[in-house]
């Protein structure tokens, strides 16, 4: 046995905790002994969880006991013995979901807002998506770009059908995808310049963006703290204001500039939304000096607005888009569309991937690329995105720390005066699951889209009843 392993909890006990029937909740406050890391439940919030996640229970307490049953208890001691320290995780363990609800390892019911961050957008155990790749896994489910296969084919056709795009890229992932456009995007002005002996090869990414965290896409995230311990990364970005058309003009107009990389609406960065003026004057800067217009819809596009694609809203159309979270309903996949003027600068050789586009991912995406662009399907997560943000406003807009709620679609955020933490955790501790976004004091909310008005006024009805404890948590600190 090596030393290493004389520390790590058995699995197999581990494992028989999820087999037996179900443990009475017992209280582990105290701290766990455990190497290198903190155990998340020491650094959680601290809430008491209840047993009923009614909407009508007390205000959650800011405390630092945190109730637990043993199952989560020894799942997550596992965690931090045998994971690298990457996440700092909420202290719930999750088992299994339908719809728009999840269920941990101790039975309680969760209203899920965070669609595993903007991917289940069908909810959970959707039938067609799990009759779909069912069928694939049990007819062929990797092959490697070596070859062709068909499911690969057809959704590249389908996207394509339903887009600006001419041709296709899949990844594995939204970082893969915006790590390809950087490729394309040089290779493209090295093409279109073959003449010229510096070719632009700059990049313009705006303030609050959020691409991704490989090394070329990291470059392109303006959030200095994901950077820094990484450093150099990619050199030649430049960032500028959301929204300020006249600085981005004159930075493009340089002719130094290969690419401009813009999300329609921000999602890490705080449920921030692009106007049309804004991206018509990108757009227009481009088209004068030959640079590339890339819209990062990895979390904004499929569907999460109310239109399929988010800039479909501006009639104001990219050379390329990347692509990802919910495409393939929860298994990875990513993608990047590109008109045909791109496309022709590509080579074989330029680029790959072992996984992307494989036959499973790719049948799964095109089970939930067919759901959501049915324009019924559209049309009510318009309307739904719209009685959102109509409850919000007037159930939340009334509490001194709430500045703002904003947003379009099922993609909204509340901006608040304070953290947004303690009111994520006292919601999870009451039943709704939330993220946070922007510099850690916008509370977002992007549920499944599938999810129903009485979800999302259950929802609003929690998000009300915690709102108290962001005075609490003043007091505290």
């Amino acid at each position: 046995m090596r030393p290493s392993e004389l520390s790590r909890p058995p699995m197999s006990s581990i494992s028989s905790l999820f087999n037996n029937s179900r443990l009475l909740a017992s209280d582990i406050s105290r701290k766990f002994n455990l190497p290198k890391r903190v155990n998340p439940l020491d650094v959680a919030s601290g809430m008491r969880a209840t047993a009923s996640l009614d909407i009508n229970v007390q205000t959650p307490k800011l405390k630092k006991d945190v109730e637990f049953g043993e199952k989560a208890k020894e799942l997550i001691d596992a965690e931090a013995r045998v994971l690298v320290g990457t996440y700092a995780r909420t202290p719930v363990v999750l088992l299994h979901g339908k719809g728009c609800k999840l269920y941990d390892v101790e039975g309680r019911e969760y209203l899920d807002m965070t669609s595993g961050i903007a991917v289940n957008a069908l909810g959970h155990g959707d039938q067609d998506w799990i009759t779909a790749v069912t069928l694939q896994a049990n007819t062929l489910t990797h092959v490697s770009n070596v070859f062709y296969s068909i499911p690969q084919v057809e959704l590249a056709k389908r996207l394509i059908d339903a887009s600006f795009a001419d041709r296709v890229f899949f990844t594995n992932s939204g970082t893969e995808a915006n790590e390809a456009a950087i490729k394309f995007a040089r290779k493209f002005q090295r093409f279109l310049r073959s003449n010229s002996e510096c070719p632009p090869i700059e990049f313009v990414a705006f303030s609050n963006c959020f691409h991704g965290r490989t090394m070329g896409a990291l470059a392109l995230t303006s959030k200095e703290h994901y950077r820094s311990p990484f450093e150099p990364v990619m050199p030649g970005v430049t960032f500028l204001e959301y929204g300020n058309a006249q600085a981005a003009r004159e930075v493009i107009l340089s002719g130094k500039i290969a690419a401009v990389f813009v999300e329609p609406i921000q999602g890490e960065g705080g449920i921030y939304t692009a106007t049309k003026e804004f991206l018509q004057s990108l757009r227009s800067a481009c088209d004068e000096v030959g640079s590339l217009l890339i819209y990062d819809e990895v979390q904004c596009g499929l569907g999460r607005t109310g239109y399929l694609w988010a800039h479909e809203a501006y009639g104001i159309y990219p050379d390329m888009m990347t692509l990802a979270k919910p495409l393939a309903g929860g298994l990875p996949i990513g993608a990047v569309l590109v008109t045909e003027r791109v496309a022709a600068t590509i080579n074989p050789g330029d680029h790959g991937s072992t996984f992307a586009g494989g036959p499973l991912v790719c049948s799964a995406a095109a089970a939930v690329l067919d759901k959501i662009s049915d324009p019924h399907f559209l049309a009510s997560v318009s309307e739904k995105g719209k009685y959102f943000k109509e409850i919000l406003q007037q159930k939340l807009g009334g509490n001194r720390h709430v500045k703002e709620v904003r947003g379009r679609g099922l993609i909204l955020g509340i901006e608040l005066d304070v953290p947004a933490a303690p009111l994520v955790d006292a919601c999870w501790n009451s039943g709704l699951l939330m993220l946070t976004s922007g510099k850690g004091n916008v509370v977002r909310l992007v549920p499944p889209l599938i999810i129903s008005e009485t979800e999302l006024e259950q929802g609003t009805e929690i998000l009300l009843k915690c709102l108290p404890c962001l005075d609490e948590s003043l007091i505290i600190s």
